[in-house]
């Protein structure tokens, strides 16, 4: 059937949306987001491990960022590991509780947020489209062998062009979402 060859890559368009959504989780808005630093690498355990993975990171207000290390010894691990990641970011350490104050996004922090914004949705229409390119390529090789015939390659292809613009619009709206986020003061 021809409309396979679209199903069998419909879970590589979902991934691309699931991985842009991850990124956009990532880029600073105006509030606090634990997001913001949960893949921060921290050196603890003679390896490098993902800050999600060794405390347990809240976010008391709009404005602040607050982890609390499920072992006391890797307090000073953490903090290095935030200042090495260069977010902007000033850790304020308290006993075992590690806070971070977000200062509020200046006008020109807001741009630099959305170019990132504007680069992260370009990756994930490449990824879209070289999946469609994939799929088309399978499409034109199975008429080519003589599984399908021309009429349901073209069928197909077209087929294929309105699912790819469909994950499009979903990016586009994802995009217009944070955008709205990011701007807003």
């Amino acid at each position: 059937m021809p409309s396979d060859y679209i199903e069998l890559h419909r879970q590589d368009f979902e991934k691309a949306i699931e991985h842009l959504s991850g990124e956009l989780s990532s880029i600073r808005t105006g509030r606090a987001n634990p997001q913001l630093v949960e893949g921060i690498q921290i050196e603890a355990y003679d390896s490098r491990q993902a800050l999600v993975g060794l405390a347990s990171i809240t976010t008391p207000d709009s404005h602040t960022i607050q982890i609390e290390p499920w072992d006391k010894s890797i307090v000073k691990n953490i903090e290095k590991g935030i200042i090495a990641a260069d977010l902007g970011f000033n850790p304020v350490v308290a006993g075992m509780v590690i806070r971070l104050p977000l200062p509020p996004l200046t006008e020109e922090g807001r741009l630099k947020m959305v170019k990132i914004l504007k680069e992260k949705l370009e990756e994930a229409r490449i990824q879209i489209r070289q999946v469609r390119d994939d799929a088309r390529g399978e499409i034109k090789n199975a008429e080519e062998s003589g599984d399908i015939s021309e009429d349901e390659k073209y069928r197909s292809l077209e087929e294929l062009d309105k699912v790819a613009a469909q994950y499009n619009d979903k990016i586009k709206l994802l995009g217009e979402e944070k955008e709205k986020e990011i701007m807003k003061v």
